[in-house]
């Protein structure tokens, strides 16, 4: 009788101590912290010849903390090329040039520290200077923007990723109709689709020259996430108390197996809703009805991929589902004219329709697409173009 007690002592004693360091977890994320926003930009190839390119970006520092100065003392950028053949003898050189609405860069490209006040912004400039015999092989550049911010939290080294694309297929290369029971169906192929992409400006430069009347354009619900800019590098990520311990009891091959993976759940949906979601679904396994923790997780805890889940570069980051899917069909339907939906397939023949314009039949979008014509290799053809018959 004794040990019972002690037991269920010892129990309620390590569920309070979990508790208190959640509510302190989550107390510590709240506070502001140093947001300092680095935005994507605007980026062009000023040069480009057979030897050498010259890619130059203009980004943005705005610091969107309410009460608080937020200290820039250092600034640097790198980058990663991928080509069709070997890059060997190819050099890259960057720069980074400030252009502070109060103060001149030097001469020497020294990053002085500076200050960006509170609701204020300042602009950088980042050249990538690129050289070789022949550069008509270069697909993409991944350029990193290191940047340390210094404030309340201290001295905090972050990264903003920016892919660029050089290679851009003409659209009347995609000719392969596929005929299927419901309709016909076109995997169209694209360039490298990054966070300078809009959805409506690929549909137009991409789908529109195949399409016709009652057509419907599919995309992945990966592609559209990564022209919102929803993915993060697994460094910017600090699993929590609950990501490190529920990530250990999920398959291995589900994206919240890792602590990232789980975390960017957390981070999304909250870790006292992460932690319901897993007790409730762990008793429901026990009546076997699985697939209750991603009911009430939310449908992003489905949509999360790890890293490895898509093409280079992409493959080094944890994509998260796609923001207001229905909003961004509906856009595409009214600056194109077309049907729009954005759908998540895999080749086990799964088909999920994340959001469809209005009088899209799903049984049809289901049945064009079970065979995966888009593909999950590196076919680079993200969107279907559905012709029902």
């Amino acid at each position: 009788m004794l040990l019972q007690i002690l037991a269920i002592a010892l129990a309620t004693a390590v569920l309070v101590i979990g508790l208190y360091l959640l509510l302190l977890e989550i107390q510590f994320r709240r506070r502001p912290g140093n947001l300092l926003e680095v935005t994507v930009g605007t980026w062009q190839l000023t040069v480009k010849e057979r030897d050498r390119y010259v890619l130059v970006g203009e980004m943005e520092l705005i610091n969107r903390t309410r009460r608080l100065e937020i200290m820039v003392p250092e600034v640097k950028a790198e980058v990663s090329l991928f080509a069709d053949g070997s890059l060997q003898g190819v050099t890259t050189q960057t720069r980074v040039i400030p252009h502070h609405p109060d103060a001149d860069a030097r001469a020497d490209d020294y990053w002085f520290a500076y200050i960006v006040k509170i609701g204020k912004r300042t602009r950088v400039e980042v050249q990538v200077e690129i050289q070789g015999a022949d550069l008509s092989q270069l697909k993409t550049a991944w350029v990193r923007l290191h940047y340390t911010t210094y404030g309340p939290q201290g001295r905090i080294p972050k990264v903003r990723h920016v892919v660029v694309p050089f290679q851009f297929p003409e659209p009347e290369a995609s000719k392969n109709w596929r005929a299927t029971p419901s309709a016909e169906v076109l995997p169209i192929r694209t360039h490298l689709l990054t966070e300078l992409d809009s959805p409506v400006d690929m549909v137009r430069r991409y789908v529109s020259p195949h399409a016709k009347a009652g057509d419907v354009v599919t995309i992945g619900e990966t592609p559209i996430a990564i022209m919102q800019g929803r993915f993060r590098h697994p460094t910017e990520i600090k699993p929590g108390w609950v990501a490190k311990r529920i990530c250990y009891l999920f398959l291995p091959t589900s994206s919240l197996a890792t602590a990232c993976g789980m975390q960017s759940l957390v981070d999304i949906v909250g870790p006292v809703r992460v932690l319901w979601a897993f007790f409730v679904g762990a008793i429901a396994k026990v009546f076997k009805q699985p697939g209750v923790f991603y009911q009430l997780a939310g449908e992003q805890a489905r949509l999360i991929d790890d890293v490895t889940g898509t093409l280079p570069p992409y493959d080094q980051f944890i994509v998260m589902g796609p923001q207001n899917p229905q909003q961004v069909v509906d856009h595409i339907q009214q600056e194109t004219g077309l049907a729009a939906a954005i759908v998540d397939v895999n080749d086990l023949g799964a088909v999920k329709i994340l959001a469809a314009t209005a009088g899209v039949s799903q049984t049809v979008l289901e049945q064009a697409l079970k065979k995966n014509p888009a593909g999950n290799s590196d076919e680079q053809t993200p969107v279907v173009l559905i012709r029902p018959l």
